[in-house]
């Protein structure tokens, strides 16, 4: 079915592709409607890359926030616990929400990179000429480098969310269950510990934006 209704519910896609979560047909029909208004799987890729950089920064603030609600936890008076408890709960739902926006966003730009260098590869096969085609592939496989060393950063920061996430939502529930002053002095020893692990997240989520900066470079500038 073609018509209006059709272009609009491809064209509303966009948030849809984000998420990873749009089907064959739909997206097919998303890049062809992209692809009139001049805006390539390229394009699409490079603006997925932007989005994911932006959601790895929004997550390693939110992750530092939940940490440092955690840490003010730690040795206060417990007549003062209530509220910064409460807190630090809402920072750990923000950050459950926000890392999964990071994973959200490395599957849809795993889709468009796929859908990309599929249809790259098979354009490569009708171009006539052996040097132009030579060229072409020689590109493909310099951008498909360039993607799996990002992709690959995307990922092993994405990785290091799971444990920091973890541990916060061991606290949150130990901390529901036992707002007494034992319970706030047996958090001492793992504020170090948690303190390292999101130190190395945010290591790595600086990498990987970086990462992202320079692919989106390469892409532009290519």
């Amino acid at each position: 079915m073609t018509g209006p209704l059709q272009f609009r519910s491809c064209a509303a896609l966009a948030a849809v592709l984000a998420a990873g979560g749009f089907l064959g047909g739909c997206r097919s029909a998303y890049y062809s409607t992209m692809e009139k208004f001049g805006v390539y799987k390229r394009d699409i890729l490079v603006d997925r890359v932007q989005e994911g950089k932006e959601s790895q920064a929004e997550a390693q603030e939110q992750f530092q926030t939940t940490f440092e609600r955690f840490k003010a936890i730690a040795g206060i008076d417990l007549g003062e616990l209530e509220d910064p408890y409460r807190k630090f709960e809402a920072a750990y739902e923000d950050c459950v929400d926000d890392a999964q926006d990071v994973r959200d966003k490395i599957e849809s730009i795993e889709t468009v990179a796929k859908d990309l260098f599929t249809e790259w590869e098979d354009e490569i096969e009708e171009i006539h000429s052996p040097d132009l085609q030579r060229r072409s592939r020689e590109s493909l496989m310099q951008t498909a480098k360039r993607y799996e060393q990002l992709i690959a950063v995307l990922h092993r920061a994405a990785d290091k969310m799971e444990p920091v996430l973890l541990s916060f939502k061991d606290h949150v529930l130990f901390l529901k269950h036992n707002l007494n002053a034992r319970a706030i002095a047996s958090l001492d020893p793992t504020v170090d510990t948690i303190e390292g692990d999101v130190e190395r997240l945010i290591a790595d989520m600086q990498a990987a934006i970086r990462e992202a900066e320079a692919f989106i470079g390469s892409m532009q500038g290519s």
